[in-house]
């Protein structure tokens, strides 16, 4: 069956392909290619540059002709690379032989040899990695949190003087402004989006196990830590790690797929919360001319891009809390189990993605029912004992809370007539009970 987005297993490739294909070139197969070779030859570069003396540091005409071997690779040039896979069994390997063969092509075969110098595959692997997931990270995970955070901005300013019944525990509560919740998922996005830019790219790069061993064997003068640290930071702009086994400890990038779910939590909170409030007739959603919402019902208006956010953010979840779970353990100085695991990094990415895109629809579609939140108000005057009682408390009125715990839970329903009427038998002087007769459900909101 000729793969296509109809025959693909995971729907991140098929039924999702058109929302997920903006992650192609950071977690594809090709993509990870490239990203192996953009290390390589920028590592050759630098090795030039450091200069070793078997190498011709004087051409700048051959340095930009090597970082076209990964600006300008194709889809026939992985294909190649996996081609030489199907012999070498190993895919760093057959990486190693096309760049070799790149170098021939423009005439610096003579220097081949130099290719991965010193290095084990793993070097390659947590440079790749880390890069791709930085710069995707950077490209396309922030900016679209961002304007998820953007659009509810916006609501939170344009709902900021609408009155909402607060429920708590499900129940009728103080009220408050439909605006300021919205700036609740705000703040906490905010807090979270600075949190996780602080979570530095870690990258293991030291040879075999760590060690530098072959690099301090062949050039045992140079100062192949501070290479290390130099190359890592100023040409891929990530931070080395010190002290390694054979792979990177995987710390830093379990800590920014700790901090990725914490945000996808906010965001399933949100999407519940978005939801309960459909059901509350509190929003209406535009219509879409020829959108079905049931087969069945033809009334029905479903709010199905807030239960395809939350279903996505749950499976990122999920793959999220295994990445960070199962990537800081390895066996003595390494093992191959991360190796399988990391390759679906962009998986958890993909849902990711598909959540934010369905949520940035959904908010989208939203229409503020005034009607129904000021009905909700209005049958439930209750909520204003709060703040009579805690005059009644200033005053030194006596059991004040009692008294209107009697009213609101012995009457069916308190209405503003009868909350008046509640008022006017107080015992207190007529400038209190005219502060206390202020009091609605529409305007205690607090500041």
């Amino acid at each position: 069956m000729e793969l296509s987005p109809l025959s693909a297993i995971s729907p991140v490739d098929g039924r999702y392909r058109l929302q997920t294909a903006v992650l192609a070139p950071y977690f594809s197969e090709e993509a990870l290619m490239k990203y192996r070779v953009r290390v390589e030859v920028e590592y050759f570069i630098a090795l030039r540059q450091l200069p070793l003396p078997q190498l011709d540091s004087s051409s700048q005409q051959n340095v930009i002709a090597l970082r076209e071997v990964y600006t300008e690779f194709s889809q026939a040039d992985a294909e190649s690379i996996k081609r030489r896979e199907a012999v070498t069994n190993h895919d760093v390997k057959a990486l190693e032989y096309f760049l070799k063969d790149k170098w021939a092509e423009r005439g610096l075969g003579q220097y081949k040899e130099f290719i991965h110098f010193g290095l084990t595959s793993q070097d390659i692997n947590n440079t790749a990695f880390p890069l791709a997931i930085k710069e995707a990270v950077e490209n396309i995970y922030l900016p679209m949190l961002l304007e998820v955070k953007e659009k509810l901005n916006s609501y939170a300013g344009e709902w900021k003087n609408i009155p909402m019944l607060s429920r708590t525990h499900g129940q009728p509560a103080s009220p408050t402004r439909l605006g300021k919740e919205i700036s609740v998922f705000t703040e906490r996005l905010d807090n979270q989006i600075n949190l996780l830019k602080q979570i530095p790219f870690s990258a293991k790069f030291g040879g075999a196990t760590g060690n530098f061993n072959a690099h301090h064997a062949a050039y045992p003068k140079i100062d192949w830590m501070a290479f290390a640290n130099k190359f890592v930071k100023e040409q891929l702009g990530l931070s080395r790690l010190q002290t390694t086994t054979q792979i990177e400890h995987y710390d830093n990038l379990c800590a920014l797929f700790d901090g990725m779910k914490r945000i996808n939590n906010i965001l399933i909170d949100l999407n519940r919360d978005i939801w309960t409030y459909i059901s509350m007739d509190y929003f209406k959603q535009e219509i879409k001319s020829g959108e079905i919402g049931s087969s069945a019902m033809p009334h029905k208006v479903n709010p199905i891009d807030f239960e395809n956010s939350e279903g996505n953010l749950g499976m990122a979840n999920a793959l999220f809390e295994h990445l960070s779970a199962k990537l800081p353990i390895s066996r003595l100085q390494r093992d191959l189990t991360d190796s399988t695991v990391l390759r679906n990094v962009g998986v958890p990415f993909a849902h990711t993605v598909i959540a934010l895109k369905s949520l940035l629809k959904g908010l989208g579609k939203l229409i503020v029912n005034k009607d129904a939140l000021h009905k909700d108000l209005e049958n439930n005057w209750a909520v204003v004992a709060e703040a009579i009682q805690t005059i009644l408390r200033r005053e030194n009125y006596p059991n004040p809370y009692e008294a209107l715990k009697e009213l609101t839970r012995t009457n069916s329903k308190i209405t503003s007539e009868s909350m008046l009427t509640f008022i006017e038998k107080l015992d207190v002087s007529d400038s209190v009970k005219t502060e206390l007769k202020v009091f609605t459900p529409f305007n205690y909101t607090g500041i």
